[in-house]
């Protein structure tokens, strides 16, 4: 069976291709870097990340995103004998404008090289690019309009103003013709995410619905004509969780169809699943996978009937099982990153980290949160209980450096347990929070006295997750794990946490930070770094 979310753990927007027997997954990062994920299976059961497409300045430079920002909603597709990468990079958030810039990239290969971006256009995001059966292309993506009271958190309807449509000519790299405004969406509102699917001379399109909250929905349409009319499908929506709030995936939306080679049909989505009892997110929105099938209506519906995705589902080989999650232990003696490992913003890591050949060397920067150049490297939380461990050696001066261990989501929702320097105490451990504090980012400490650390030697760390509750621990020369601070709320790590719903769209990360406020950039080595899923 496929096990949804067959993505765990941030990996919202999902854009599904096939070549051959080959399928891929594109997500969108935000402002996580390198930008966009690409997993690939051949079982539509297991998938591998093989590739983040934007690693250099030309293509991609976020310093100063907000949080939030950055990529949204790729659109992977393989025509020509090159896939086609189209993204957005969102500089603004909140208020009226959202500054959404959008790209394509190209590359012969799944692992790249990927070309230097060529600029589309700024009318909006989610873009797509649809390959007609006629070899023209057409660029679709929604478009926003500023005049109205829509801000960050409260998306208003007049906002989200249709899908346009466009021809692209890829020889001279730029659209041609007038844009068209194919669909306005349902009643429903806030239409976005198009993409377009032909089938026996019916152009298909699905798009996302309701916000990426709980009212999020896959909307669909057909038109005899790419350009339109487009009538709604009977049903409005092919999924949406929107009325089953009980179900154990919630906020399914945004996403893709994709045929197997005997014709099976699967459509991708987003979706979240809350903690038990709650509305917090903490993996943020993950990626699904539903099978469809056509009905003699023309059609496409949910297999096992109704709008409420499933969390099983019947895989193409009935013989494919899900390999379990392992343990992962990091050493950091090689020369390149571990996969699973992002940093935020800034294309030039270099500025704040190294790999030593025994350890990975943070060089302190910005403060923890900042939009610009923070030394934090984590992975993904993918369960809702687990443990990471992690050892530093660091020998800070003053209480401006510290490097630590942080469970972290965007400036205003963390928590950070870090080595750092008391006038009256020598070495020591804190833990700066913040709990949910938009648009402040106002830190509380919760520990009334700093933990008193040797002078020097390395300093191991972990935090244990389970459910809403996060304990922070260490150890020094071997000794007995101790418990450090009293027990913090992970909930406040998810999309839900401070501002609520529609306000972020990430999901919680762990991992490894060092900051240095005095300017001095002083290094901190990390030589482990080790995940231990529990359940969920």
């Amino acid at each position: 069976m496929i096990v949804n979310p067959i993505l765990p753990g941030f990996n919202p927007d999902p854009s599904i291709c096939r070549v051959g027997s080959d399928y891929y997954i594109a997500t969108s990062t935000f402002e996580w870097y390198p930008g966009v994920q690409i997993h690939h299976s051949t079982d539509l059961v297991n998938w591998r990340l093989v590739s983040r497409p934007l690693t250099r300045a030309s293509q991609l430079d976020m310093r100063g995103n907000p949080d939030s920002c950055g990529i949204w909603a790729p659109c992977l597709s393989y025509a020509d004998g090159l896939f086609w990468l189209v993204y957005t990079d969102v500089k603004r958030l909140d208020g009226n404008f959202k500054d959404a810039h959008n790209y394509i990239v190209t590359a012969p290969d799944i692992a790249g090289p990927w070309s230097d971006p060529v600029y589309v256009n700024s009318s909006g995001f989610d873009p797509s690019l649809f390959h007609d059966e006629d070899g023209r292309k057409w660029f679709l993506n929604m478009v926003w309009n500023h005049r109205t009271d829509s801000i960050g958190g409260q998306p208003k309807h007049p906002a989200f103003a249709g899908i346009l449509a466009q021809e692209y000519d890829a020889k001279a790299q730029k659209l041609v013709g007038e844009p068209v405004n194919i669909f306005t969406g349902s009643p429903h509102g806030l239409v976005e995410g198009a993409h377009l699917f032909h089938r026996d001379g019916w152009y298909y399109l699905t798009v996302a619905e309701g916000g990426t909250g709980y009212d999020h929905a896959v909307t669909m349409a057909r038109s005899r004509a790419l350009t339109g009319p487009y009538e709604l499908h009977p049903d409005t929506f092919l999924m949406t969780s929107k009325d089953a709030p009980d179900a154990p995936l919630q906020r399914a939306g945004h996403g893709q169809i994709v045929e197997t080679p005997d014709g099976a049909v699967y459509h991708t989505h987003l979706c979240s699943r809350p903690l038990p009892g709650t509305r917090r997110s903490p993996l943020g929105r993950e990626t699904g996978l539903q099978k469809c099938v056509w009905g003699e209506d023309g059609w496409l519906r949910l297999a096992q009937g109704g709008l409420v995705p499933a969390v099983e589902v019947e895989a193409p080989d009935p013989q494919a099982r899900r390999l379990p999650a392992e343990p992962v232990h990091r050493d950091f003696t090689g020369d390149s990153l571990p996969e699973e490992f992002q940093w935020l913003r800034t294309p030039f890591p270099e500025r704040i980290f190294s790999l030593t050949g025994s350890a990975l060397r943070l060089h302190a920067r910005e403060s923890i949160g900042s939009w610009f150049e923070q030394a934090l490297v984590a992975r993904r939380q993918e369960h809702w209980s687990f443990r990471a461990e992690t050892s530093v050696t660091f020998a800070p001066r003053n209480f401006q450096q510290t490097a630590g261990l942080t469970h972290y989501y965007n400036r205003s929702k963390f928590h950070y347990l870090a080595v750092t320097w008391h006038e009256a105490h020598g070495r020591v451990l804190t833990i700066l929070s913040c709990p949910g504090d938009w648009p402040h980012g106002k830190l509380v400490f919760p520990l009334d006295t700093p933990v008193a650390l040797p002078d020097d030697g390395p300093v191991e760390l972990a935090a244990d997750v389970d459910g809403a509750a996060l304990q922070f621990s260490y150890r020094v020369s071997g000794g007995d794990w101790q418990r450090v601070g009293p027990v913090l709320d992970a909930s406040v790590i998810s999309d839900e946490g401070g501002r609520g719903e529609h306000a972020s769209f990430t999901g919680a990360f762990i991992g490894m930070a060092a900051f240095d406020t005095s300017g001095s950039a002083i290094g901190a080595d990390f030589d482990r770094f080790a995940y231990f899923p529990g359940n969920g």
